[in-house]
């Protein structure tokens, strides 16, 4: 079992993935001298011995820069590889794909469905969302695997590169959101329950492909994104209504909502390095604690902005007049969520900065705990509460809901 992880973890496993999807390192001496198998997987060099892969798959670095002795190569101490693209339709689906996971898409992507079609729905995939993020996170910087080594492997991204691989939270979200709008929506809108299914795996496999030919996690890391979170919705699917009846009605809903979370914020896993987990974390969790308090007061206002009828509702018929206001509501909605975004931000770091002294100009500042938690859990929670309370109020008063 031990030797199955290590192939599973391999590197050369992604680069030639990479290569059969026509992504190669532009240095030839490295590409011949670091593959050890043929683009068909066929060995062409000795492998490496047991023991040698065996000792990689248990050593674990303190820093997720992980150093391979074997080839000489530290995962972000290498120069970013020059890389040729053989396959160009290809690759800008991947790449499309992988940003499929990234933070401008669910700033997005989950408050367009607030706005354009059903905020239960939305509530469901951020409560799903923010829990299957904060748990691969976590993961991340417990267990402490290192992600592919470049060379072999051709990195297309760098933010995250100093964090550590396993398990791929980019397939842990596809699937969680995917299949979380295919377990809720039948009750909401109608819609064949097939397709639905054809397009979550579709879209989950996308994004799982993506992460090995972006060169950002191994095939163990991706396999075990996937598990994580079917297991997640297989032991939370049966609550979800519960916690919907907890979310919107209970008096101390929105304490927990904003507790719990800030909690978590600071009590991350400590490392010996700065991460970007951390910080990415509070994102999450401070978007979730915003949208469950704003969600509780639209329920106590008595406006929830969901479909009037008998459910569940047909889905909107894509006239040119509900393309043009979709798009209107989209727009602004994206305008006034960042524009949150920066006065909160800056307000709160200004007011951290002068709370603890700290040099205006100084931007390593923000990796402190102290105030990195708090200027990013408050400026995500006022996204969350403006993208649950006021948007769709502002949409109505400009006669666009």
């Amino acid at each position: 079992m031990l030797e199955l992880l290590a192939d599973l973890h391999d590197s050369e496993l992604v680069a030639g993935f990479q290569r059969r999807c026509g992504l190669f390192l532009a240095e030839a001496g490295h590409h011949s001298q670091e593959m050890t198998r043929s683009e068909t997987g066929t060995p062409v060099q000795d492998e490496k011995p047991r023991g040698q892969l065996r000792r990689s798959w248990e050593h674990q670095d303190n820093n997720s820069n992980y150093k391979y002795k074997e080839n000489g190569c530290t995962t972000g101490a290498c120069s970013k590889p020059q890389y040729e693209v053989k396959n160009w339709p290809l690759h800008f689906l991947f790449l499309f794909s992988s940003g499929l996971g990234h933070e401008i898409f669910y700033i997005t992507f989950l408050p367009c469905i607030h706005w354009n079609l059903d905020p239960f729905l939305c509530r469901r995939l951020v409560n799903m969302w923010t829990m299957v993020m904060y748990i691969g996170q976590v993961m991340k910087d417990v267990l402490k695997l290192p992600r592919p080594c470049s060379p072999p492997v051709v990195k297309l991204e760098t933010r995250v590169d100093a964090e550590y691989g396993l398990p791929s939270t980019h397939a842990m979200a596809a699937i969680a959101i995917s299949f979380t709008f295919l377990l809720s929506a039948p009750s909401r809108i109608q819609f064949q329950f097939e397709v639905g299914l054809l397009l979550a795996v579709t879209l989950s496999s996308l994004v799982c492909l993506s992460r090995l030919y972006t060169g950002m996690h191994s095939v163990l890391d991706v396999i075990c994104g996937a598990l994580i979170s079917a297991v997640i919705l297989f032991l939370t699917y049966p609550y979800w209504e519960t916690f919907d009846h907890f979310q919107l009605t209970s008096c101390i809903s929105p304490i927990v909502a904003l507790v719990l979370p800030l909690f978590l914020s600071y009590t991350y896993p400590e490392l010996d390095h700065y991460s970007t987990t951390r910080g990415d974390t509070t994102t999450i969790l401070g978007v979730g604690a915003g949208c469950s308090v704003g969600y509780w007061v639209n329920e106590q206002l008595g406006q929830t902005f969901e479909p009037q009828g008998v459910l569940p509702v047909p889905l909107p018929t894509l006239t040119m007049n509900a393309l043009a206001l979709g798009a209107v509501r989209f727009l602004l909605g994206v305008v006034a969520l960042v524009g949150t975004r920066q006065v909160v931000k800056t307000v709160s770091l200004q007011v951290l900065y002068s709370w603890y002294k700290v040099p205006k100009n100084d931007q390593s500042a923000r990796r402190r705990k102290e105030i990195e938690v708090p200027y990013k859990f408050t400026t995500y929670t006022a996204v969350g509460l403006v993208n649950s309370i006021l948007v769709n109020r502002a949409f109505i008063l400009l006669g666009l809901l």
